[in-house]
């Protein structure tokens, strides 16, 4: 890589990292707004108009905070929980194509930091990563409602990354590749993977709820049994690394769907809109901003959900994921198989 390529990276990675957090952010504050739709109340409205700088309030009370480890935790292990849970959903958004490629003073520059052959397997490989954060946070506080929280959250993403395995390996057998790019331009204008996978979408949508801790499967921090489950013992910004990246993980885990079933940045008559205008920029950029688009709206249904059903309990939990989604995506994997053999045979 030379130097200008190496600049360029560079920028990418700090923008994509500032608008990651930027959304995080402000995720929590559109969680209180629809809280509060909801609710049929008012929601936060007091810094700034219409509560709008409640976010940057927050943020900041997190770091004047009093610093607080346990006498009796593992002090080393304490920190590096969350140090591992905010940094290994930051990992993820590189190999997401947010764009097309734009023309930038005669030079292409891809709105995809990195393009993996096996770029679904570095998801995989990052959201695996991500456990072992919550896992060591929640021994490392050495308290019995952090350990038992810590103990649900890995059991729960062990079961339910088994059933979201299958249904990736079913759409691969129709994609044929593993490059998220590739997944991406192969779903060109209106030809989305959900039309061909949609049980298979069905039960990634689930399992990517069980994934974030998102309720109805937020039982490793169920307060009303565990009082805060495994960040019960943090404070500070640390207790806010461990807020911040299930919100990150919220958003890309939206960004994946929306890259894997719901074309990414394509959409319905965009060669007729390149053929019009001859400007690949404008394609790209009206991509992109569609593409966030659908994001957002998959954070709303995040949102919509948590403040609509109610948690499980463990064992309903454990029965859907092990009992229900794991023998239907295996019916669901042969099926694909069955036909991607008969229309290509």
């Amino acid at each position: 890589m030379d130097f200008q390529g190496f600049v360029i990276t560079l920028i990418s990675i700090i923008t994509l990292f500032s608008i990651t957090m930027f959304i995080a952010l402000y995720s929590t504050f559109a969680e209180r707004k629809v809280a509060a739709f909801m609710q049929d109340r008012r929601g936060p409205n007091r810094a700034g108009p219409g509560g709008i700088f409640q976010p940057l309030a927050d943020g900041l009370k997190f770091f004047m905070k009093e610093e607080v480890i346990p006498v009796a935790s593992n002090k080393f292990l304490f920190v590096l929980g969350p140090s591992i849970a905010i940094m290994s959903s930051l990992m993820t958004g590189v190999i997401i194509p947010w764009g097309g490629q734009l023309i930038v003073f005669g030079n292409t520059v891809s709105l995809q930091i990195v393009d993996l052959d096996i770029g679904i397997l570095y998801v995989f490989a990052v959201l695996s990563v991500g456990v072992y954060g919550i896992m060591i946070g929640g021994w490392a506080s050495n308290n019995k409602f952090s350990l038992m929280g810590a103990i649900r959250a890995s059991s729960q993403i062990i079961s339910y990354e088994l059933s979201m395995g299958f249904s990736i390996v079913a759409l691969l057998l129709v994609t044929g590749t593993m490059s998220l790019h590739e997944i991406v331009e192969r779903q060109h204008g209106m030809n989305w993977n959900i039309f061909y996978q949609p049980l298979g979408f069905l039960i990634f949508l689930i399992c990517a709820f069980a994934e974030t801790n998102r309720t109805p499967f937020d039982l490793p921090e169920c307060e009303t049994e565990l009082v805060g489950g495994y960040h019960t013992e943090y404070s500070s910004m640390k207790l806010g690394f461990y807020l911040f990246s299930e919100y990150i993980n919220m958003f890309i885990s939206s960004a994946v769907m929306v890259t894997l079933y719901f074309g990414g940045y394509n959409f319905p008559f965009m060669d007729q809109l390149l053929h019009a205008t001859g400007s690949q920029n404008l394609v790209t950029i009206v991509g992109t901003i569609l593409l966030f688009a659908k994001v957002f709206f998959f954070i709303f249904f995040f949102m919509w959900v948590r403040w609509t059903i109610p948690r499980f309990r463990y064992d309903q939990l454990m029965n859907l994921g092990w009992k229900g989604l794991i023998p239907l995506s295996i019916v669901w994997l042969m099926l694909t198989a069955a036909g991607v053999l008969f229309f290509k045979s």
